[in-house]
């Protein structure tokens, strides 16, 4: 309540705004008369050390190197499991720590370790062609009686259209969703 009283009339005296009186009384002076902002960029001490860090890794790749949030979900019944079966023997103390770790530091610790290729994949850059055409979803049809059919043809050609290949003409059903496939050999009417 005191520094409610101190800052309202500061702010009445001053005249002004209430934020920048807020952070001019924070403002904090050292004794050699050098003034330091309070705003500055503060770099947090490591808490987890060396062993932390290689131990989350024995688990992460115990766990199939499954994300933060999921490994620290199975952190507990992991590391008890990895003990009772001799693969881990922590300290006390580590094991306290990395019990601790959250999801955000885990995916922070592991960073650097993770392999590129896990990384989210690159789009394909569309062609002209595939701009052309509408693509429709399921919900795109708002409700369709069975009985409309969504028909395509497949050629099996591995990209190149020279020499003699399978065809495949796919019928879907929009409102059931089902899916027939006849293989053809050629393409031609009278088959």
């Amino acid at each position: 309540m005191a520094k409610t009283q101190i800052l309202d009339e500061f702010i009445a005296v001053s005249g002004y705004h209430r934020k920048h009186a807020i952070r001019l009384l924070l403002d904090k002076t050292d004794n050699s008369g050098n003034r330091s902002n309070s705003c500055e960029v503060r770099h947090s001490r490591r808490i987890y050390d060396a062993a932390v860090k290689e131990a989350l890794i024995v688990t992460w790749e115990a766990a199939d190197r499954i994300c933060g949030k999921r490994l620290k979900a199975v952190l507990p019944d992991f590391v008890d499991a990895m003990k009772r079966h001799g693969h881990l023997n922590l300290d006390p103390e580590v094991r306290k720590q990395l019990l601790k770790v959250s999801a955000a530091t885990i995916d922070r610790l592991l960073s650097p370790i993770r392999n590129p290729s896990q990384s989210r994949r690159k789009r394909r850059r569309s062609t002209k062609v595939s701009k052309q055409v509408p693509v429709r979803t399921f919900a795109d049809w708002n409700g369709p009686n069975p009985g409309y059919l969504e028909i395509d043809f497949v050629v099996h050609c591995g990209g190149f259209m020279t020499g003699s290949f399978i065809h495949t003409l796919v019928t879907t059903d929009v409102s059931s969703g089902w899916t027939e496939f006849i293989l053809l050999l050629a393409r031609e009417q009278k088959r």
